[in-house]
C-alpha cells in the first residue's frame, strides 16, 4: 500500500465545505504528515467514473448532498447504522479493496447532544421533513423514550416522516408547518430546515426554553438560535454536528483514536470566522 494517504469530500455544490479544514487539522494534530484531503465537485452522473478511477492510496471519502444514496449501488458493504436511513457519508477503503460505506451524521448527532449534557428526553420536535430529519429521527430512536412530533409542509413530506418513524420504530406525529410554534417548548427541538426557514419562529421562543438543536452552522447563529440563547436555552450547533460526525470518519480513515476534537473545533471556528 502507498505511503502516500487520501481522502476527500465530495459533493455538488462543494465549495463552502469545511471538511477538508477539519480533517486536514486531525492529520496536523496527529502528526500524519503523508495525509492529504481535498474537496471535488461531483455529482451523481460523474460519481461511479469518479469512484471507479480512485487508486489504492485513496483511504476514504466523505459524501454530502446530492450523494448520500448515489454512493450505495457502488459500495461492497454498509453499517446498520447506514442502511437504516438508506444513507451513506462515509467510504473506508479496506486493505483488501473492498469499499465500505457508513453514517456518521446518526451518532455525530447523539455525542453532540451527550457533550451538551442530554442524554435523555421524554418527547421532542422536528422542524423539516428533509434528508437531514431521517437522521435526526434514527437519533431520537437512541435518545427520546416518547413521541416526535414532525412539523412538515406538505401531505408527502408528512408521509415520509410516518414511513421512516415505522422503520426507525419511532413514534411519529405529524403537525402543520403553520402549527410550527408549538414545538419550541417540547424539551428537545431539532431543526432541519434551510437556512431562513425557521426566522419567523425567533419571536416565539418561550422563557426557559428546553434544547435546541440547529444543524445550520452557516450563517450562524441563526435567528432562532440567538433568540434562543438570549432565552437561557441550550443550543447544540450545525458545526458541533459537523465536528462529530469528522472525528467518527477520521477514526475510520485513519485507524487512529481518539480523533482530536478541541484541534478540529477550533480549526472549524476559526474558518467560520474567517469567511
Amino acid at each position: 500500500m502507498s505511503s502516500i494517504r487520501r481522502a476527500a469530500v465530495l459533493g455538488s455544490p462543494i465549495a463552502h465545505s469545511l471538511s477538508p479544514v477539519l480533517h486536514r487539522a486531525a492529520y496536523a494534530e496527529l502528526g500524519l504528515a503523508h495525509w492529504s484531503y481535498d474537496r471535488f465537485e461531483v455529482d451523481e452522473e460523474a460519481l461511479p467514473g469518479f469512484i471507479g478511477g480512485l487508486d489504492r492510496s485513496w483511504a476514504g471519502l466523505s459524501l454530502t448532498m446530492p450523494l448520500k444514496r448515489a454512493i450505495i449501488p457502488l459500495l461492497d458493504e454498509i453499517s446498520g447504522t447506514a442502511a437504516s436511513v438508506e444513507a451513506v457519508n462515509t467510504v473506508v477503503f479496506t486493505e483488501d479493496g473492498r469499499r465500505v460505506g457508513d453514517n456518521t451524521d446518526i451518532p455525530g448527532m447523539i455525542a453532540a447532544l451527550r457533550e451538551r449534557g442530554v442524554e435523555k428526553v421524554d418527547s421532542a420536535a422536528v422542524l423539516g421533513a428533509g434528508a437531514t430529519a431521517s437522521s435526526a429521527l434514527a437519533a431520537l430512536a437512541v435518545i427520546c423514550a416518547g413521541p416526535v412530533t414532525a412539523y412538515v409542509r406538505s401531505p408527502e413530506r408528512a408521509d415520509e416522516m410516518r414511513a421512516w418513524g415505522e422503520r426507525l420504530a419511532v413514534d411519529v406525529r405529524i403537525a402543520d408547518w403553520a402549527d410550527s410554534a408549538r414545538a419550541l417548548s417540547a424539551p428537545l427541538v431539532l431543526a432541519t430546515t434551510p437556512a431562513g426557514a425557521t426566522d419567523a419562529l425567533a419571536a416565539a421562543v418561550p422563557e426557559a426554553p428546553g434544547t435546541l438543536f440547529d444543524v445550520l452552522y452557516e450563517p450562524w447563529p441563526t435567528a432562532l438560535a440567538a433568540a434562543w440563547s438570549a432565552h437561557k436555552g441550550a443550543v447544540v450547533g450545525g458545526l458541533d454536528l459537523l465536528v462529530h460526525q469528522a472525528v467518527l470518519q477520521v477514526e475510520q480513515m485513519t485507524g487512529r483514536a481518539p480523533a482530536p476534537l478541541a484541534a478540529m473545533r477550533h480549526a472549524g471556528e476559526q474558518a467560520l470566522a474567517a469567511r
